[in-house]
């Protein structure tokens, strides 16, 4: 059996971040940080410049106008946005050449993507100031999986193929056959990362929102983007998929089950276009 922190501990490639993002995170925590100093650490790197202009001047973001300088897209995104996209931009790379045994990565991160999706349009709706933020967390969320494949990748595939079979929940399964599941191995490399503090709580309350304590509003977003998600790999209507949803789910969000398939269709919106961003090589 293997904690979480014994998995993360054994996988050498995903144990840092480009140092660019630890220099933008202390910036944006520093008391006296500014978004002209941020400016000026993203200047230093020209391919991240260069990758965080496509992305805002993307219609997922929907500025008006081309904007060809940081220093102006660090003014309109603010601190904390410019933090989480290039958080996202350091994962993408991280990650885009990373393959595990026994997972189709091109599929893998559709899926991720289409969570990061689900969760921002989910929200939008229910009124979050930061839903930007949520898009990144839900690109996050499912990272426990891809190190659960890069470091025991037969029993992994062993507890989703048993997971599918049976409906049992798939970190049940997990738990038992390999001693930590995929939220809490999620949780171990966010913290090995030194993310924001509030990241973890979200995600390892993923499956069971409640134990997210004061973020489990954030959480049972995720829960719902992880349904969204599911009901795609295994080709389930959105009707279906809704009603397995617990009520509890839809009176915590303060939406209705119709609303699932409304969310899942403006995510599937804009997925092809999200990819070709964030992982354009899944497009080679």
């Amino acid at each position: 059996m293997h904690s979480a922190h014994e998995i993360i501990a054994s996988v050498d490639e995903l144990k840092s971040l480009p140092a660019v993002y630890h220099r933008v995170r202390d910036e944006l925590e520093s008391p006296h940080g500014s978004l002209t100093e941020i400016a000026k650490l993203l200047a230093y790197d020209g391919a991240l410049t260069a990758r965080l202009l496509h992305v805002v001047n993307s219609p997922l973001y929907g500025f008006s106008g081309q904007i060809d300088e940081v220093m102006r897209a660090v003014q309109l995104l603010g601190m904390q946005q410019v933090h989480d996209l290039v958080l996202t931009v350091a994962i993408a790379d991280v990650f885009e050449g990373v393959n595990a045994e026994r997972m189709d990565m091109r599929k893998y991160w559709r899926l991720s993507i289409l969570r990061a999706l689900s969760a921002r349009v989910t929200a939008r709706r229910c009124g979050v100031l930061d839903a930007e933020r949520m898009f990144l967390i839900g690109l996050l969320a499912d990272l426990g999986h891809l190190v659960l494949y890069l470091t025991v990748p037969e029993l992994a595939d062993q507890a989703q193929h048993e997971a599918d079979e049976t409906e049992t929940p798939l970190h049940m399964v997990e738990r038992r056959l390999i001693g930590a599941d995929y939220a809490e191995v999620c949780c171990a490399l966010l913290e090995s990362w030194r993310l924001p503090r509030n990241f973890a709580p979200i995600v390892g309350g993923q499956y069971a929102p409640v134990t997210a304590g004061q973020h489990s509003f954030e959480a049972a977003i995720v829960f719902l983007a992880n349904r969204i998600t599911d009901a795609d790999r295994r080709a389930v209507s959105s009707q279906d998929a809704a009603a397995a949803v617990d009520s509890g789910v839809w009176a915590q969000l303060d939406l209705a089950p119709e609303s699932f398939s409304e969310i899942r269709e403006e995510a599937e919106l804009n997925l092809a276009a999200a990819i070709s961003l964030f992982f354009p090589r899944l497009h080679a």
